[in-house]
C-alpha cells in the first residue's frame, strides 16, 4: 500500500508509470510531473465483463490547518488526499457492487447539477428577461430591479420551492427599503416569471397570488403640485442632504430642467452642449423615442462645470455607486428623500406636476411648457402640424423658473417671474 510519503516523493520520468495503493486504486505519475488518482474495476455486462477506469483526481498532500470547507472546495477543484483518494475509491467500488458504473454516475450527477442550476430563479427570470420584446433600457431597468430587490432575496433558489412566504419577505423589504412602487413592480415581474416557469413545467404555481394584498396600494397624494413654500422647504432640505454631491447634483438638474427622473440620472456627457447652453437628449432614451432639446439655464450650466471636475471622465454624468460605468439609479433620490424626511409627501415624478402647474399658473404659454415637458400634443391636427422647438422662448422661461426656484429656496415664497408673458389666447 501507498504512504502518502511515496506520493509526495514520486518523481516523474520519460514514460508514464503507476504505484499501486489497494483495491484497484493507484497513482498515475506523468512525465510532465502531474500525479492523479485512478481506480480500475470490472463491471458485468451480461456474460462479459469490461475493465473500465474511473478517474478520482489529482494528487495533493494533506494542507496544514485547512478547514472542513477548505477541504471541500478543495475536492471539488479535483485534488485528493492520500486518504481522500481511498474514501472515493470506497465509494465508487460501492457503486461497482450494485452494477452501477461510478463514470456513468459522475456524468448523471452532473447533468442533474445543470439542470438544477438552469431551474433556480435568477436563471428562468434572466431567461424570461431576454424574451420580452422590450427596448434596452427597459429591460436594462427590470434586470436593474431584479438585481437589486430580487435576486439577493430568492435568486439562488429552485423556482419550483419557492413560497409564498418569500415572496412576502421580498415585497415588504421592498416596500421598506425602496418604495411601493418598486415592490409592486417587482411583484409584477416576478408573476411575469412565474408565467414562464409554469408554462414550460418548471413550477405548478404562482406563488405571487395570495400575497398581492399584502403591500398596500400607492398613494398618489405625494404626486400632487408642491406649492412654493413646500418647494423652497424641500430644496433648502436637500441642500443639507449629507450625502453624495452626485445625488443632489442630479436632483438639481431635474427641477432646474423639469426633465424625468430617469433622464437626469441616465445623462451622458456627449449629450451637453455647456457653451451653447443645451441639452440634446436622443431618442432612445426618451419616453416617446423623439429626441429632445432642452435649454439650461445659467445654474445647470454651473452645476454641470462644477460636476465635470468629479465625473467628467465617465461616460455618464451622474455614474453609479458601485459601478462607474454605469448610470446611477432613481432609487438614489428615494434613499436621499427618505433621509431628509420627505419620502411618502413627495415623490421625484411630482417635480414636473409642479413645473406644469405653476408655469401655467404665471402665464407662460402652454405651447412651451409642453415642449418642455416633452409631452406629446393632443390635437391630432395640432400633432401633425407643430414641429416648433420654441427654444428661444424656452430658454427665457425656463432661466425665470430657475431664478425664481432660487428665490423660494432663499425663502421668498411670494416671489413670482418679473416677465412672465400674458396667457395664449
Amino acid at each position: 500500500m501507498l504512504t502518502d510519503t511515496a506520493c509526495r516523493n514520486a518523481k516523474p520520468k520519460e514514460k508514464l508509470y503507476r504505484l499501486n495503493d489497494s483495491k484497484g486504486l493507484y497513482l498515475e505519475v506523468k512525465p510532465n510531473g502531474v500525479k492523479s488518482w485512478r481506480y480500475r474495476f470490472k463491471l458485468r455486462h451480461g456474460e462479459t465483463v469490461k475493465a473500465s477506469m474511473f478517474a478520482i483526481g489529482n494528487y495533493c498532500a494533506a494542507p496544514c490547518g485547512e478547514t472542513a470547507e477548505e477541504a471541500k472546495a478543495r475536492r471539488d477543484g479535483g485534488r485528493f488526499t492520500l486518504a481522500e483518494a481511498r474514501n472515493a475509491r470506497d465509494e465508487a467500488r460501492a457503486l461497482v457492487k450494485q452494477g452501477i458504473s461510478p463514470v456513468q454516475s459522475r456524468k448523471l450527477a452532473g447533468i442533474k447539477r445543470a439542470q438544477a442550476a438552469a431551474t433556480t430563479f435568477e436563471a428562468v427570470a434572466r431567461e424570461w428577461l431576454n424574451a420580452q420584446d422590450w427596448e434596452a433600457i427597459t429591460r436594462e431597468k427590470r434586470q436593474s430591479m431584479l438585481e437589486r430587490v430580487v435576486f439577493p432575496k430568492i435568486g439562488a433558489l429552485a423556482v419550483k420551492d419557492i413560497e409564498p412566504a418569500h415572496i412576502l419577505d421580498v415585497s415588504k423589504t421592498a416596500a421598506e427599503e425602496n418604495g411601493i412602487s418598486v415592490a409592486a413592480q417587482a411583484l409584477r415581474t416576478i408573476s411575469g416569471i412565474y408565467s414562464l416557469a409554469i408554462t414550460t413545467l418548471r413550477a405548478d404555481r404562482d406563488p405571487t397570488q395570495p400575497v398581492r394584498g399584502a403591500i398596500p396600494a400607492q398613494r398618489t397624494r405625494h404626486k400632487r403640485p408642491l406649492e412654493t413654500e413646500e418647494i423652497g422647504q424641500l430644496l433648502r432640505d436637500v441642500d443639507g442632504y449629507g450625502g453624495k454631491f452626485e445625488v443632489t447634483a442630479a436632483f438639481r438638474l431635474m427641477w432646474l430642467t423639469l426633465c424625468r427622473p430617469s433622464e437626469a440620472v441616465e445623462a451622458q456627457w456627449s449629450e451637453f452642449d455647456l457653451d451653447a447652453a443645451l441639452w440634446r437628449i436622443p431618442a432612445e432614451r426618451m419616453k416617446r423615442r423623439i429626441e429632445h432639446v432642452i435649454p439650461l439655464p445659467a445654474q445647470a450650466v454651473e452645476l454641470l462645470r462644477a460636476l465635470a471636475g468629479i465625473t467628467g471622465r465617465c461616460t455618464h454624468a451622474f455614474p453609479g455607486r458601485d459601478d462607474r460605468s454605469k448610470p446611477m439609479c432613481t432609487q438614489a433620490f428615494q434613499s436621499m428623500l427618505k433621509a431628509i424626511g420627505w419620502a411618502g409627501k413627495y415623490s421625484p415624478h411630482a417635480t414636473r406636476t409642479t413645473g406644469s402647474t405653476r408655469l401655467n399658473e404665471l402665464g407662460f404659454a402652454a405651447d412651451w411648457i409642453e415642449r418642455q415637458l416633452a409631452h406629446a400634443e393632443q390635437n391630432a391636427v395640432r400633432r401633425t402640424y407643430n414641429h416648433a422647438q420654441h427654444l428661444p422662448e424656452r430658454a427665457k422661461m425656463m432661466q425665470q423658473w430657475a431664478d425664481m426656484l432660487d428665490e423660494w429656496k432663499a425663502g421668498n415664497s411670494k416671489v413670482i417671474a418679473l416677465h412672465a408673458p400674458a396667457r395664449a389666447a
